[in-house]
């Protein structure tokens, strides 16, 4: 990474989920960049454009109009130039028929939102400290569900 900072990206159709997840980055000791986007559409059409900056992490909504969570994690992993992303599925969501698609589909972990801001950062702080490379080499059903 060349940037000094670890570049976040959060696609979630609720206001106050995206509220807190910037409010608790803020919090943490961390240097992050934290863009946030309304839907599936807004982020892909972020990450279409030339000159966006892709981020080293991106925590994906499931449930989100327009174009889902699912829908978004296809098209990024279809794509080369995605390649080095790091998907987090951040949902209410604890079905494992959503962890099974999700996981079956490419993304590096499956995180069930919290109820507290505290247990927030905890994860949020987990996950972009996270050596990438190491924990997807042994990426399996087990260690893909993040648990509080």
């Amino acid at each position: 990474m060349t940037e000094d900072y670890i570049n976040i990206c959060l696609a979630d159709d609720d206001q106050d989920d995206r509220l807190f997840f910037t409010d608790a980055f803020d919090e943490l000791k961390i240097r992050t960049k934290v863009s946030t986007f309304n839907d599936g559409v807004e982020l892909m059409n972020y990450l279409n454009n030339a000159d966006s900056i892709l981020p080293n992490v991106l925590f994906l909504d499931l449930n989100m109009p327009k174009k889902n969570g699912v829908e978004c994690l296809s098209e990024i992993k279809r794509n080369e130039k995605f390649n080095d992303i790091a998907i987090a599925i951040y949902s209410t969501s604890s079905s494992e028929e959503h962890i099974e698609e999700t996981f079956i589909n490419g993304a590096n972990i499956y995180i069930k939102k919290p109820n507290d801001f505290e247990t927030l950062k905890k994860i949020l702080s987990e996950v972009v400290t996270i050596n990438w490379q190491y924990h997807t080499s042994g990426l399996n059903k087990d260690n893909f569900l993040m648990r509080m």
